[in-house]
């Protein structure tokens, strides 16, 4: 009875004993095909959870006039950025950057308790603004440097010359047409993220080039003269007011040639500002 009783437990020592050494084959075997032949899959997914890319617009080239001046430039500027779960007292940090800012409470709230890693708090900050924000010696707070456009003419060709938008990138004009030349280089801003979500790093690197944008921010030599799209504004300007016309256009050509020395049109705008 002894007998039967002691090969009975043996061979349900044995079973399970197989059951286990089945189980671990098989997880073995798994884990051998994950390395092997899903390794790199894996690698692109774990990087996807602990990193994170945001791209910022290089500097643009310069518009020059025939004569070359300056037309359009471009200006190292700083933005602000947050990564809200480094903020401990949110509701003081709403409060005090709204209105350093000038940014809506309630907008500002909801961006800073959300459950995103990095979040932009204004783009192209000036430097009253900056300084009052460092001031405020709060933790998860971000300065990052990147370029803004800038028309030293204000109103002068504006509508040739176009506009660019926050990103950078032409929307208007010669700063449209000419977009793929006159762009920069665009720089890459990863944000790091723990296992929790928290964005606890960043590193700055330039976007790899393609072969086909790599001779990019080109600067861009225009046929108007500065000096007679300045006379041809202010002749066009007067003649408007003068007979009360909604709106008006001049063209100055280069008998000669054909180039088009100035192209006016009124009303103006001011592309600094162009969003007024």
């Amino acid at each position: 009875m002894k007998n039967k009783a002691h090969r009975y437990i043996n061979i349900r020592i044995g079973i399970i004993g197989a059951m286990f050494f089945v189980l671990i084959l098989a997880i073995g075997a798994k884990a051998v095909y994950l390395q092997l032949f899903c390794g790199t899959w894996l690698s692109e997914r774990a990087a996807n959870q602990y990193a994170k890319d945001f791209v910022t617009a290089g500097k643009r080239g310069v518009i020059y006039d025939r004569n070359h001046h300056e037309m359009a430039v471009s200006i190292g500027t700083t933005s602000l950025a947050a990564y809200p779960s480094r903020i401990q007292d949110k509701r003081s940090a709403v409060r005090a950057l709204a209105k350093i800012l000038n940014l809506n409470q309630r907008k500002l709230s909801k961006k800073l308790n959300s459950q995103r890693t990095f979040v932009w708090l204004k783009r192209r900050a000036s430097p009253k603004e900056l300084s009052e924000v460092k001031a405020l010696g709060l933790n998860g707070i971000d300065f990052i440097p990147s370029y803004s456009r800038f028309y030293p003419n204000k109103t002068l060709a504006a509508q040739v010359l176009g506009f660019t938008g926050t990103d950078g990138h032409g929307l208007e004009g010669v700063e449209y047409y000419y977009d793929k030349m006159l762009r920069g280089q665009d720089n890459s801003l990863v944000i790091l993220k723990d296992a929790l979500g928290r964005g606890f790093a960043k590193e700055t690197k330039a976007a790899e080039a393609s072969a086909a944008t790599a001779d990019q921010a080109k600067n861009i030599v225009l046929s108007i003269d500065r000096t007679i799209q300045f006379i041809a504004e202010k002749a066009l300007g007067e003649a408007v007011e003068q007979f009360s016309a909604k709106s008006g256009m001049a063209i100055v050509m280069d008998p000669q040639t054909g180039a088009i020395l100035a192209m006016a049109n009124v009303p103006f705008f001011n592309p600094n500002a162009f969003g007024r």
